[in-house]
């Protein structure tokens, strides 16, 4: 035997301590062990107290401890058992591993006393040990406490027993560092033990034996809870991909490249084979004699002949290029179909009864203006009346979240039985940063924590407790949350808590060791609120060591929260908010001045900030909106009257200002006024003021332009009242939406109504030239026609109206003008409305209020149109032809006489137009472009649907925010330093507590727990926090109810010895009072078996509930408080709810992500346990939306674009038209979707909107083009030879006449108002309405100039006459020849611009 091994069995049998030597001072809660080197003793000894602490292991022999130290030992296990008893391996390893300590007979094999002190008796004590325990020893009892949970504080054990501790070692070092609460000495723990002695070599229980001792719960033993299937976390889930492209875009992309390059074989094979017929042709044609040249074309005796060009390209079998050469020298008029020869026009009785309609509306309103506007404005004061019951909508919930949604429902079930969540107000304090800028990551700031800065900081939280609300005079303690009741304290979470709210304590040489020792024990360092403080929760930005421990030392934020009561009732929440109110105002002066003063920057929120702020970005949007309106006002005004017919053959305003100042210095010379007066041109004559062209006093339409504008207003004006009427509220979005979009709308149809008019009156005005209708009269009106081939009329009347233009009256024009341009009008109008109105559909009721908002702002516009524009267009066109200056029509300027003739007429075409004519409509009709064009959109159209797959849902709260408001470095503050997510409540309701099985589907610490109870199933998604967002454990009240009545915690539930009816106060004697399941029978177990039901559950429960929650019972039900809902007699439970907490939540896609894993948990959870449950956190009611907004973006898009195939098909006469319209709307809206992908734009409610919005303005750059192109058929069927040709002149009309009014109209309106829109400093409406109505007005304008005329060119229905009679179709056919010189005309034309 060696030497060492016979001196540790030297030291068996015998101790290293025992006994009691005094209390090291009078504040010393326990007495200090005497040193003792003897053999162990059954002297002084309480065999019945050691047994009931220590077990049956300690029933005989002797021992190392004496009755005070066993009584010690008792106390000490009690406090540590409220905490650890739920889980039996880690309480009895935990009793175990102290009784060895303290009564093991074997004492100094494992135990040396290193030093000793001096008591207040003079005896000498116990200073320090050395404890040599086993790691095998020291893990076991770490792996089984490690896990266990403390639900009241969503905490650890750990935390309170071990400091936090991450392995074994460092929990026995701070179980073994001195403290008054813990260790009255200083305990070591070497790793080697000296040769005379040995390592504590014990057995421990691991928590998951099957031993009723060992054996814990699925809560505090990972390692027995059941496995759950797996589930991806959100964004890892496996996708079909190619390479980096999913197999959507990768299919997409190999479509159009293999679309492309067979297009472009084929092309080729085409060109060559055709290359080669040519030469054949050629060699054909030289070897033939010179007779040859009576058959080279039928085209060479065909001039003159109205279509002539396209019987040539029928007889010759040409396609349409191969005539373009030649036809351009066959003279004007030569590319239009000879109606003579093909078939009249079908057609269409629906276009029929609309015109007769529309002209029976404008000639009523025409012949009778002024009543018009009286009637019509009387109908609309009475829809303004409803401004009386005008109101906004400001809260958020009510805004965004549908009132019969899931999570409002919810919502409002939590805050009826809970109380509505608390209103919190929360402060980032950082170090000044090195830039100007309050926005720097946490790599740019240096650490906050000194001492000047924590001292600085305690002094302005005890301003904040101190504060006053004007003019109440209410505090902090007013307000706040008070867990403990009103007696009890407030809850303010900060740095300073650490410090006992009082700098005064310590100095710039104990802060930090103070500081670390609180963040590694926040159990040392209780609040005022008696509520662990972990770093997480005050501290942000803190660092991580290689070794994964935080640098608390280096952390870049204090982080505090003060927690504000809320409530339902409308006083209480007035109270709070007059004292956040007063919170802010004394922030915002500290942000000023903290800076100077101590090199800190705050980052804050309140109660009342977010509402404040958002409505304070819409007062500084109103300026940027009203000077949009003003720039497109003056746009619109300025460029409707560019079209009239004054002053056609006059010079400019610059020609004129140029002959006047060349002219003016011949008035002072000698003879000049003669000479003038002998002049030949009276423009040349020197005056003394410039001669300005008539068309810029009386041709201008700025008056109407005015009036146009006021129109929109009223119509949205009169929706307000309408709808205000009805209880629909108003909210910002309507506010500062709704006139852009009635404009674009409005606007369109202003230049559609005043261009045509202005055609009428070169056809059938005053001015109207004699050859404008080469020998043919124009019917008077739809319903009523007479042609020159009447034969009741004799040949010399049909040469007089040959010579001679027919007038018509003002009167008869404008209602000509709105039965042409009326259906158009109603075909965009009804889509839109339609479009609109389906809006409604979505239960967001922003959204549906937009929509009902917009349909009927629209439809009222329109309304107004037809009926007081149209009376406004005739008086103003009285004014013209009265020669009245615009804006002062009391003035009239005299008639003008030339004496030169004036240039030859024109076509009456403006600028836009002529180049629509000459350039752009005859390139764009080309079959090349033409096919180049649908590979462009069909390569764009694959890339927006590409591009989709990257839009993201969310909102950015910053971007609703003024750009310097104080909200933007908070929400960067929540992004950077907050260490800990939102809490979230799984929320019971009709479940009855009061029976054992409910019970069981509940709880969580019992053997006969269910598996996948409530609690347990929490437990398991908390171990895959990636996939749940759960991160901390579960309060779980019915386990802590339990728990509390335990007859082992002698500190809880107790009731009176002699009474047991009567309750003992957590204060009394315990010789008064007894445990509350004492001799109960069965007794309390783990099984169930001896715990109350029905209506002895409810009497505990209810006492429960007021029991404080503290160290001496830690399961107190103070805590749990507002956990509960009872019924008003008490008797039941109707709801209740368990507490956990998301993982911190930094982005869109965690708050969304959350809120899906959430509700998939408390399905999971419904289903397995039969239970009634939801889940409920703050931000979910506003996340809600996002589980369903791509199906409504997909409803309301698609039955939106369903009513638009309904509409345009039924009202242009033709479903492949309709069809082919409706394409080119979806086509826009795909466009939209896709920059929105591209250019960070995400789907929320608010683009949501505007992708409605998409749907109808893109309805208004087609419908006119597509019904211009129906109403200019001749009748030939799609698959006649000629067809092709047919359909290109169709368009090509139909681009001159409409596309300078859809240009001018919409894209060019919409254009100067984005730009000035661009200048906001709001990001809301720089990146949801600039960016996108920028992206909308392009796309828009692409596809309906553009895209569409390429594709009804190529497969467009046949088109209807606009005239009943076959005779007016006639005249109409030289009506469109006289205005629309043929783009294959050569520029020499008489007529040709």
């Amino acid at each position: 035997m060696s030497l060492s091994s016979s001196s540790r069995l030297a030291r068996e049998g015998r101790c290293a301590m025992r006994g009691s030597c005094g209390k090291r001072s009078i504040i010393s809660p326990v007495e200090l062990p005497c040193p003792y080197d003897g053999p162990a003793s059954e002297d002084d000894l309480d065999r019945d107290l050691l047994v009931s602490v220590c077990g049956a292991e300690y029933a005989e022999g002797p021992t190392c401890c004496a009755s005070s130290q066993i009584e010690n030992l008792r106390d000490n296990i009690k406090r540590a058992e409220g905490i650890i008893s739920a889980c039996p391996a880690c309480r009895n390893n935990f009793r175990d591993f102290w009784c060895t300590f303290t009564c093991s007979p074997n004492q100094a094999t494992f135990l040396n006393v290193t030093s000793t002190q001096k008591t207040m008796t003079g005896d000498t004590a116990v200073k320090s040990v050395d404890f040599y325990v086993s790691r095998q020893f020291g893990e076991g009892f770490y792996d089984s406490c490690k896990a266990v949970q403390m639900g009241a504080a969503n905490t650890y054990a750990m935390t309170l027993i071990g400091g936090g501790a991450k392995n074994y070692s460092a929990f026995l070092e701070y179980m073994g560092t001195e403290n008054d609460m813990r260790s009255p000495f200083q305990i070591d723990f070497p790793q080697s033990p000296p040769p005379d002695m040995s390592l504590l070599l014990k057995s421990t229980r691991n928590c998951y034996d099957d031993d009723l001792g060992s054996r814990c719960t699925c809560i505090d033993c990972p390692s027995i809870c059941p496995t759950l299937p797996p589930i991806s976390a959100p964004g890892t889930e496996r996708t079909c991909h190619v390479g980096l492209l999913s197999c959507l875009s990768f299919v997409l992309v190999l479509a159009y490249s293999l679309g492309l390059a067979s297009f472009l074989a084929g092309y080729l094979t085409q060109l060559t084979l055709r290359k080669r017929r040519e030469r054949s042709y050629e060699r054909v044609a030289l070897s033939a004699d010179g007779a040859s040249e009576s058959y080279a074309s039928p085209r060479i005796h065909t001039r003159g002949l109205v279509g002539a060009s396209s019987l040539a390209h029928h007889l010759d079998g040409e396609d349409s290029t191969g005539g373009h050469s030649e036809s351009r020298n066959l003279g004007r008029g030569v590319s239009l179909l000879d109606p003579l020869d093909t078939v009249q026009p079908r057609q269409y009785r629906l276009n029929t009864a609309l015109r007769r309609v529309f002209y029976r509306l404008g000639l009523v309103c025409a012949t009778y203006p002024w009543l018009t506007l009286a009637s019509m404005f009387t109908v609309v004061g009475l829809l303004n009346l409803g401004w009386k019951w005008f109101a906004v909508e400001t809260e958020p919930v009510r805004l965004w979240v549908s009132p019969d949604s899931e999570s409002k429902l919810q919502k409002d079930y939590f805050d009826e039985h809970f109380g509505p969540f608390y209103r919190p107000e929360q402060i980032f304090v950082t170090s000044l940063s090195q830039s100007e800028s309050l926005q720097g990551t946490v790599a740019e700031k240096l650490p906050v924590l000194t001492w000047e800065h924590l001292e600085y900081w305690m002094g302005v939280e005890a301003d904040i407790r101190a504060l006053e609300s004007s003019p109440h005079g209410y505090t902090l303690d007013d307000v706040c949350f008070k867990p403990a009741g009103p007696d009890g304290a407030c809850v303010m979470q900060s740095i300073g808590a650490w410090f006992e709210y009082d700098s005064t304590r310590y100095n710039s040489n104990t802060w930090s060791s103070r500081l670390l020792h609180c963040a590694d024990s926040p159990v040392d360092c209780l609040p005022d609120f008696q509520q662990p403080l972990g770093p997480e929760f005050i501290l942000g930005g803190i660092p991580k060591a290689d070794d994964g421990t935080n640098r608390v030392l280096e952390s870049r934020a204090l982080v505090t929260n003060i927690i504000v009561s809320n409530s339902l009732d409308k006083e209480v929440e007035a109270k709070a908010m007059e004292w956040e109110t007063a919170l802010k105002e004394y922030l915002l002066r500290l942000s000023d001045r903290i800076g100077p003063e101590a090199g800190l920057e705050i980052a804050w929120s309140t109660g009342v900030s977010l509402e404040e702020e958002i409505n304070k970005s819409t007062n500084m949007d109103i300026k940027i909106v009203i000077l949009s309106y003003v720039a497109m006002f003056f746009y619109v005004a300025l460029t409707l009257g560019s079209g009239s017919s004054v002053g056609r053959d006059e010079e400019g305003i610059t020609v004129s200002l140029s002959r006047w100042a060349r002219n003016f210095p011949r008035l002072f010379k000698s003879g000049g006024l003669l000479s003038s007066s002998l002049s030949t041109d009276s423009r040349n004559s020197p005056t003394f003021f410039p001669r300005l062209p008539r068309k810029l006093f009386v041709g201008s339409k700025f008056s109407l332009g005015l009036f146009g504008i006021a129109l929109v207003i009223l119509s949205v004006s009169s929706a307000v009242g309408l709808f205000s009427l009805m209880g629909v509220k108003v909210t910002l979005i309507i506010a500062e939406v709704i006139p852009f979009l009635v404009l674009a709308v409005g606007v369109d149809n202003v230049f559609i109504l005043v261009h045509e008019l202005d055609r009428q009156n070169l056809l059938h005005g005053p001015n109207a030239s004699v050859t404008a209708n080469y020998g043919f009269t124009t019917p008077m009106s739809p319903t009523r026609s007479r042609s020159q081939f009447d034969p009741s009329q004799s040949n010399e009347e049909s040469v007089d109206a040959a010579s001679m233009p027919l007038f018509l009256s003002a009167e008869e024009r404008v209602a000509r003008t709105l039965a042409k341009m009326g259906p158009s009008i109603l075909l965009s109008t009804l889509t839109e409305t339609v479009a609109f109105a389906l809006g409604a559909l979505v239960p967001m009721p922003a959204v549906r209020n937009f929509a009902l908002y917009a349909a009927g702002s629209v439809l009222l516009n329109a309304i107004l149109q037809v009926t007081v524009l149209v009376s406004a267009l005739l008086l103003d066109l009285r004014r013209i032809e009265a020669s009245r200056v615009d804006c002062f029509p009391c003035i009239r300027l005299p008639s003008r006489i030339a004496l030169l003739d004036p240039p030859p007429p024109g076509s009456g075409l403006g600028t836009v137009a002529k180049f629509i004519r000459r350039h752009y409509a005859p390139f764009l009709l080309r079959p090349q472009v033409k096919v180049g064009v649908l590979f462009f959109f069909t390569g764009l159209l694959t890339a927006s649907v590409i591009s989709i797959q990257r839009i993201q849902l969310g909102l950015d709260q910053r971007l609703a925010l003024p750009s310097e408001s104080y909200l933007i470095p908070y929400f960067d503050g929540l992004d950077q330093y907050l260490e800990i997510g939102p809490p979230v409540y799984f929320v019971t309701r009709d479940v009855k507590v009061t029976e054992r099985a409910a019970q069981q589907a509940l709880c969580g610490r019992f053997t006969t727990c269910q598996d996948l109870s409530l609690t347990n199933y929490l437990e398991v998604e908390r171990n895959r926090s990636d996939s749940s967002f759960i991160s901390q454990p579960t309060a779980s009240w019915i386990d802590d109810f339990l728990k509390w009545l335990d007859p082992e915690q002698s500190k809880c539930c107790r009731v009176r010895r002699r009474d047991p009816s009567v309750f003992c106060g957590s204060r009394e004697s315990p010789r008064l009072c007894r445990p509350c399941l004492e001799g109960h029978d069965p007794p309390y177990n783990i099984t169930m078996d001896g715990l109350p039901q029905g209506e002895e559950f409810m009497i505990y429960l209810q006492k429960w509930l007021k029991y404080p929650t503290d160290e001496k019972c830690p399961s107190g039900g103070m805590a749990y408080n507002s956990a509960l809902s009872l019924t008003s007699e008490g008797d039941s439970v109707v709801a209740s709810h368990f507490r956990t907490s998301h993982t911190p939540l930094k982005s869109q896609a965690d708050f969304i992500n959350s809120f899906h894993a959430a509700h998939r948990i408390a399905d999971e959870i419904s289903k397995q346990t039969g239970t009634n449950v939801f889940p409920y956190s703050l931000h979910y009611v506003f996340f809600d939306q996002y589980a369903h907004i791509v199906a409504i973006t997909q409803q309301i898009l698609g039955l939106g674009l369903a009513a638009v195939l309904v509409v345009t098909a039924l009202l242009l006469g033709s479903w492949r038209t309709g069809t082919i319209v409706t394409f080119a709307v979806a086509m826009t809206v795909v466009t939209v979707m896709g920059v929105m992908g591209i250019w960070g734009i995400s789907l929320n409610a608010i683009s949501l909107v505007n992708l409605v919005i998409s749907l109808g303005i893109a309805v208004e750059f087609c419908a006119h083009v597509a019904r211009a192109f129906m109403g200019a058929g001749s009748g030939l069927p799609n698959d006649h030879p000629a067809g092709q040709k047919e359909r290109d002149e169709r368009m090509w009309t139909a681009l001159v006449d409409v596309g300078p009014s859809v240009l001018s109209g919409i894209t060019f309106t919409k254009l100067i108002g984005m730009c000035v829109l661009a200048l906001t400093r709001s990001k809301i409406l720089e990146v949801y309405y600039f960016r996108m109505w920028f992206t909308l007005i392009i796309s828009g304008a692409l596809h309906g100039l553009v895209l569409l005329p390429v594709v009804l060119s190529f497969a467009g229905g046949p088109g209807f006459s606009l005239q009943e009679a076959d005779e007016e179709w006639m005249s109409h056919a030289m009506r469109t020849d006289y205005e629309y010189t043929p783009f294959l005309a050569d520029d020499d034309s008489g007529v040709s611009d």
